[in-house]
């Protein structure tokens, strides 16, 4: 037995640790973030709020995809088979969508500081976004799909489209109004018909594992997001953005009890509640915005600190065991 595997001072195994454990779906933290700068954004519109903690905030997303873009590049680089096989897994494949949403919503905040860096990164993103539609498109209809594979994180690819008309709707470019329709459009699509599989998945199968439980709050992210990209198309609030709203918002409530358990571990799936609490909470300000209603107004607030406190908490567990190295960990 070599020192490598056995610790001599206690006989107990040594813990490897290996960049190649580094996951593709923590990508959702800067979902999460920046979702929640511009969250902020609207809160600072609507309610007074500070701008500057959110440009704080926002700046820290950017850091983030940096930091991971660069430990995911060094991943593909040292190990290019697990990065392989994580493109190739019927559920772990969707989250390279959370990629392109990040550097979509970055494009966001960035817009501010940098007109033409926010319209370099939005061109570049909407790019990786249909084709990871469409690489997703095609192998949802070119081989046969397991029920068991068929999870909340299959939304991804779709919500992502959808982000393209979100952000935007700013861009100067003569051909961005139909490249928006058409993410819009696809992005539609795709959600309603994977949204109908996942529902008759969960109502006809076992429950999801506790593990998996934070992904069920992904259902609610085509809803918020689409009443936004909706909103951003039409430029006004009408009878269906606002049944889009609505029922992000009842979705929520009824997911919550579910997802908010203390018997669900810890893991960095729980990024998952991130960009979908960040994008009801954005639609929460512009209904109540759009209905001038006191009242929603307030209820906008109160789920706005909700939406803080959750990524707070996410945010300062995930530190923990990157910190600690169990991120890392070989299993």
């Amino acid at each position: 037995m070599t020192v490598q595997s056995m610790d001599l001072s206690n006989s107990t195994p040594l813990t490897r640790r290996s960049i190649s454990q580094l996951p593709i779906n923590l990508f959702a933290s800067v979902m999460g973030i920046t979702g929640l700068s511009l969250a902020w954004r609207e809160a600072t519109r609507t309610i007074g709020l500070p701008a500057l903690p959110g440009e704080y905030v926002g700046w820290l997303g950017t850091s983030i995809f940096l930091s991971l873009a660069l430990g995911y590049a060094f991943k593909w680089h040292r190990h290019p088979a697990t990065v392989a096989a994580e493109f190739a897994h019927p559920v772990q494949s969707n989250f390279f969508a959370t990629v392109a949403i990040g550097l979509l919503l970055q494009s966001a905040f960035l817009n501010r500081y940098s007109p033409l860096l926010s319209e370099v990164v939005w061109t570049a993103a909407s790019a990786l976004t249909f084709a990871l539609a469409y690489v997703v498109a095609r192998g949802f209809l070119g081989r046969q799909q397991s029920r068991d594979t068929t999870l909340p994180p299959l939304l991804i690819p779709g919500v992502a489209t959808l982000d393209i008309a979100v952000t935007g709707h700013a861009m100067p470019f003569a051909w961005a109004h139909e490249v928006n329709m058409l993410a819009f459009s696809v992005g539609s699509v795709i959600a309603a018909v994977f949204i109908a599989l996942i529902f008759s998945r969960l109502r006809h199968e076992d429950p999801l594992p506790a593990l998996a439980r934070p992904s069920l709050m992904v259902l609610v992210a085509p809803f918020a997001v689409g009443f936004l990209a909706y909103t951003n198309v039409t430029g006004s609030v009408d009878l269906f953005a606002t049944v889009l709203f609505y029922f992000a918002l009842f979705l929520m409530l009824v997911l919550s009890p579910m997802v908010f358990r203390s018997h669900v571990p810890f893991s960095v799936g729980w990024w998952a509640i991130s960009f979908p609490l960040a994008a009801l909470s954005i639609a929460f300000f512009r209904y109540a915005a759009s209905a001038e209603s006191t009242v929603l107004t307030g209820l906008a607030g109160l789920f706005f600190l909700f939406l803080a406190g959750a990524i707070a908490v996410v945010f300062y567990r995930t530190i923990s065991i990157i910190l600690t190295g169990r991120l890392f960990e070989v299993r």
